[in-house]
């Protein structure tokens, strides 16, 4: 599923061409120590997705591909249920020769309300860390990056991912099936020019050490664009649910905005700037027919969407930019 030669000319040729060797060796153990049953079921599955010649890619708005001859519906029915065998799909939406993938995140809603403030990515070396099935890099590729690196251990994004480059065919952007515990500890003068990490920070045990590890990623001058669940409150407010939070177990530290900043300053970050805050709505985040499981309407208490079922409030998330 990974092109290694176009993932070697693509890090080659960027900033952190140091780094490759390292990188290869990470996904190749990666691969050693996978028990996942499915795994040759869905490289089976890219391997007999339909040859279609591919007319028009959009990347601006959406992430849409067109047939230069229209699909009939017995193609659009086949290659249909070939794609719902990779259920559930979380992150988008995609247009994919008139089959719309309805995701259950409207990703291209959070990526409207970031791209605005960010710096320029022409001619950057960008990772996405935590970055599902790569929705959001291929919206950053529309901006002529020098190279969109995500990076996320689960081994269906990648499938999911891998779906969408088969037609995309885009030599500038890959994902690896590998977690930010995978990436080097510091790269110095080869690091990245921007880093996004969206919807990660709050399922760490220690955030703090998230934040110092992306700082030591980036180069000097770099960009974090970071987002994450947060509460209001002032620069000492930090809430630790004692179980769960929204149904999810995971979920550790939510701070408040201003307490966020903070530790972003703490770790060495400048120019921090909080540049949106946004309740999530069930039109956001909801079950479709790609995602059938329960999704955020379940978890919110069914009398007051203001509070999660568990009787927090209810999740709200903020994007902060800082730069090294």
């Amino acid at each position: 599923m990974i092109h290694f030669k176009n993932l070697e000319n693509a890090i080659k040729h960027s900033n952190i061409a140091p780094w490759y060797n390292f990188l290869i060796d990470t996904v190749n153990t990666r691969y050693k120590t996978y028990t996942h049953g499915e795994l040759e079921q869905w490289n089976q599955l890219i391997s007999e997705l339909p040859e279609i010649k591919v007319a028009k890619i959009e990347l601006s708005k959406a992430v849409k591909i067109d047939a230069q001859t229209p699909l009939n519906q017995q193609q659009l029915d086949e290659l249909t249920i070939q794609l719902k065998k990779l259920h559930p799909w979380r992150k988008g939406p995609f247009e994919l020769f008139g089959i719309n993938l309805n995701t259950e995140w409207r990703s291209d809603w959070k990526w409207d309300r970031v791209f605005p403030y960010i710096s320029s990515l022409k001619n950057k070396t960008v990772l996405d860390v935590g970055c599902g099935n790569g929705y959001h890099c291929w919206r950053m590729l529309d901006h002529a990056p020098r190279l969109v690196l995500g990076i996320d251990p689960s081994q269906k994004f990648l499938a999911q991912f891998s779906v969408m480059q088969h037609y995309l065919e885009q030599p500038h952007c890959h994902l690896l099936p590998i977690g930010i515990e995978d990436m080097p500890e510091s790269m110095g003068k080869d690091g990245f020019d921007s880093i996004f990490c969206m919807g990660v920070l709050y399922h760490q045990k220690s955030p703090i050490n998230l934040i110092q590890r992306l700082f030591k990623l980036l180069n000097s001058g770099g960009e974090l664009i970071l987002e994450t669940l947060v509460v209001d409150g002032d620069e000492n407010t930090v809430f630790l649910p004692s179980g769960r939070y929204a149904q999810m177990r995971n979920v550790w530290f939510l701070p408040s905005t201003t307490a966020l900043e903070l530790w972003l300053y703490k770790c060495g970050f400048k120019d921090v700037q909080t540049i949106d805050i946004t309740q999530t709505t069930l039109q956001e985040q909801r079950a479709t027919e790609w995602m059938t499981f329960h999704s955020l309407e379940n978890f919110l208490d069914p009398n007051d969407i203001n509070k999660t079922i568990e009787g927090h409030p209810a999740p709200k998330r903020a994007t902060i930019i800082a730069k090294r």
